[in-house]
């Protein structure tokens, strides 16, 4: 039984991504839609980090962050976004057996790598406003490279053995993957082998990295919010919430999102589909608004490279 599983593993050269199921005259529409939110993705985040490497007034810790948080959303989008659509333009629908374990090794290492940044984000942000004097000691160069090396690592770890134990299924009851992206829950579904394994060490994963980071969150602005209350001028505590602000936006889209996808029930795939959009393109490319609309050192660096090029 075992030799049949394996064989009928390894003829599996190609998988089909379902996509979104809708009428035919409607793929130029969906395409357009594609390639507007990956558009803006592209600009808002590469512009951040180019504001980011130019503007010497950036260099801190807070942007150090920042800068990695748009390269990873911008590498996630992209692992994803461009075979979407390619297939959508093609309509052809596949994906390589070779291109489905790169597309789910980078959506996983960017991923996790993501959770980790944000909760680092989340503690400079505590050191700055409950310890500001110390800020510069603790969140040295050095401290903050090893937090983001750390994050990586985690990312890359955590892919390597989700990648490993997802294609060591046997996928000899399809070939055919209910979602636009290759993903663990849908090729679950279409695998013949015993998936309980595969599911308590996907939940583990998921314990091990969720419930980690948000803590590490919680925990900061637990600390952060009861030292701007000891504030006594509304305009300090004006300021410090500013600081903190743009993440809490970011942190709620992001776990808002990932956690709608994995509370809506199997048997609704269309409305997963909706929601996998919603995190791996519509927070991505709202997260560098987030930070501009909202950070006045970032619109001031703007303005400084606007004025420039006017002059």
């Amino acid at each position: 039984m075992s030799d049949r599983g394996t064989d009928n593993h390894s003829e599996v050269t190609d998988f089909i991504l379902v996509g979104f199921r809708i009428r035919p005259e409607l793929h130029s529409l969906l395409f357009l839609l594609f390639l507007f939110l990956y558009s803006m993705v592209f600009l808002g985040n590469a512009g951040m980090i180019t504001l980011i490497l130019t503007d010497p007034r950036l260099n801190t810790p807070m942007y150090f962050f920042l800068g990695n948080l748009s390269f990873i959303d911008l590498s996630c989008c992209s692992a994803i976004a461009l075979k979407a659509m390619a297939n959508i333009l093609s309509m052809r629908n596949t994906i390589s057996f070779t291109g489905c374990v790169i597309q789910l090794f980078l959506f996983a290492l960017f991923m996790v790598t993501e959770g980790f940044v944000l909760s680092a984000m989340a503690y400079d942000r505590f050191i700055a406003i409950c310890s500001p004097l110390l800020y510069a000691v603790r969140m040295s160069r050095c401290f903050c490279a090893q937090l983001v090396l750390g994050s990586y690592l985690c990312g890359w770890f955590t892919a390597v053995l989700q990648v490993s134990m997802t294609f060591s299924l046997s996928f000899c009851a399809s070939r055919v993957i209910d979602d636009f992206y290759c993903d663990s829950h849908p090729m679950e579904r279409i695998s013949c082998s015993d998936v309980f394994l595969h599911k308590v060490v996907s939940l583990t994963l998921a314990g091990v990295i969720i419930f980690p980071t948000i803590a590490v969150i919680l925990v900061s602005y637990t600390y952060i919010v009861s030292t701007i209350l000891k504030i006594r001028s509304t305009e300090g505590r004006k300021k410090a919430f500013s600081t903190c602000s743009s993440h809490l936006g970011v942190v709620s889209l992001l776990y808002g999102t990932v956690f709608f996808v994995y509370v809506i029930p199997p048997d609704n795939p269309e409305l997963r589909k909706i929601a996998s959009v919603c995190y791996t393109l519509v927070t991505p490319m709202l997260n560098p608004l987030i930070y501009s609309l909202r950070n006045k050192d970032v619109k001031a660096a703007l303005q400084r490279i606007v004025g420039k090029k006017s002059l």
